[in-house]
């Protein structure tokens, strides 16, 4: 897996809008800290554009991260938001210099299409808050961001949950958004799990279409070669006036109980305010124990 060079003070980071369309207003929160950090911001062209809920046209869109994918005097790509969109434009977009000339692929939630894609390609992505949320984010949540960006380590930690299973693993990790896997699978963008931890995440969705999703995943084997299984924040669930009677924890436990990998609940990471960073196609050690959870990487 290749991994991209660290940041450093005065390097160019591009900004793009892959899905759905962003204000100057609601951008601007981000720019303050990302110059604060002594980077310099380089806008896509098409950056503000709009075209419904899109940050543009297809063609637009995928012009601009192209557009950054090329300049080799951009360091990252970090994505303003999420939304949707990205999964229409990801066959349009050439990889090629990006392999070559490897830089950080930034965001989470609807971006897990690009983390997919980049991963299988062999190259390692950031799974992180963006722009849209800065501004509500916690200092935690940003501070992972700057050491994954410009430091040698990123460190999380969470706490003991009653359905975790202990274990230590020493693995790459790739996943993001759970809706998105789901999305993609038979896909070139398909996610590969073997011999690596998995991380999901997801938002608002109902419980019963988590279980579907899940056993979709487990249909497909993908949970059949995993090394383990981190859970992020599954945030907002929805049910019906009929209850589905456990929670998205718990369905997800019910499908992995009698794995032998080890799984980690309520991770933070997801779509919360403290959204910690976690490097995809980074080889990690993760370290789940009656007390805690320690991942490294």
């Amino acid at each position: 897996m290749i991994i991209p060079n660290k940041l450093n003070i005065g390097d160019k980071v591009g900004l793009v809008s892959t899905a759905r369309y962003i204000s100057i207003e609601e951008l601007n929160p981000a720019i303050r800290v990302l110059k604060g950090w002594g980077l310099e911001l380089v806008f896509g062209s098409n950056i503000f554009s709009k075209s419904n809920q899109f940050a543009g046209t297809d063609i637009q869109r995928a012009s601009d991260i192209q557009s950054m994918i090329d300049d080799k005097s951009i360091k990252a790509i970090i994505c303003t938001r999420g939304g949707y969109g990205t999964v229409r434009i990801i066959d349009l977009i050439d990889f090629t210099t990006l392999i070559k000339y490897p830089k950080w692929i930034v965001g989470y939630s609807d971006i897990t299409v690009l983390h997919s894609h980049l991963n299988n390609l062999g190259l390692a992505s950031l799974h992180s808050t963006m722009p849209i949320n800065f501004d509500n984010n916690t200092p935690e949540c940003l501070q992972s961001l700057h050491n994954c960006l410009f430091k040698t380590s990123n460190i999380l930690s969470a706490p003991k949950n009653s359905l975790n299973k202990t274990g230590s693993v020493n693995a790459q990790i790739v996943g993001g958004n759970l809706s998105v896997i789901y999305s993609l699978l038979g896909s070139d963008s398909d996610i590969d799990t073997s011999n690596k931890i998995l991380f999901i995440e997801d938002l608002d969705e109902h419980l019963y279409h988590i279980d579907r999703m899940i056993l979709s995943l487990k249909r497909n084997r993908k949970f059949s070669k995993i090394k383990g299984l981190i859970v992020g924040k599954m945030q907002d669930m929805h049910d019906n006036t009929n209850p589905f009677g456990k929670s998205a924890d718990e369905i997800i436990y019910e499908h992995t109980k009698d794995d032998s990998f080890p799984i980690c609940f309520d991770f933070p990471s997801g779509h919360v305010n403290n959204n910690n960073s976690i490097i995809l196609g980074k080889k990690s050690q993760l370290d789940i124990n009656n007390n805690n959870v320690n991942l490294l990487q």
